[in-house]
């Protein structure tokens, strides 16, 4: 059975507008942050400026067990996961994509996702500022994100 599932990701801590050089990573000015959608990594959902108080998304999907997929959801079943694309956007509006965090939907614990399926919504919260200061990417799973469910029409 497929059922209808909201996913909202609310970022917070965000690392600002400008990071680098250091350490071998360049420099970049105007940052920004959106959800990359499937296959389609030049398509971006809602950029948002890396110096907001805060970002977030909201993603319609649909599960089949432990199966989570949708427009903006990558990987194979078992490796599901939502990218978060860092880029820098030019005088133009043009993102140049030169980072990404991996939300690795195999970290949501199973009583969490049964729970949201039945109320409609999953909620994963994070920072998304590394420790050295720059735009978070890598793999991220618990405890750098936390996922919740919640009722859909919060959403």
């Amino acid at each position: 059975m497929t059922a209808g599932l909201r996913i909202r990701i609310e970022g917070v801590d965000l690392p600002g507008r400008a990071c680098g050089p250091d350490g071998g990573i360049p420099s970049y000015t105007n940052i920004h942050v959106a959800v990359q959608r499937r296959e389609r990594p030049g398509e971006l959902l809602d950029p948002q400026p890396g110096d907001a108080a805060s970002a977030d998304w909201t993603l319609e999907c649909a599960v089949s067990g432990t199966d989570v997929k949708g427009p903006y959801v990558q990987g194979r079943s078992g490796g599901r996961f939502i990218y978060l694309s860092w880029g820098a956007v030019d005088g133009s509006g043009a993102f140049a994509m030169f980072r990404r965090a991996k939300l690795m939907l195999d970290g949501v614990p199973a009583e969490v996702l049964d729970a949201a399926v039945c109320e409609g919504l999953l909620v994963g919260r994070l920072g998304l500022t590394d420790g050295r200061g720059h735009p978070l990417c890598a793999r991220v799973v618990p405890p750098h994100i936390t996922w919740t469910a919640g009722p859909a029409r919060q959403a």
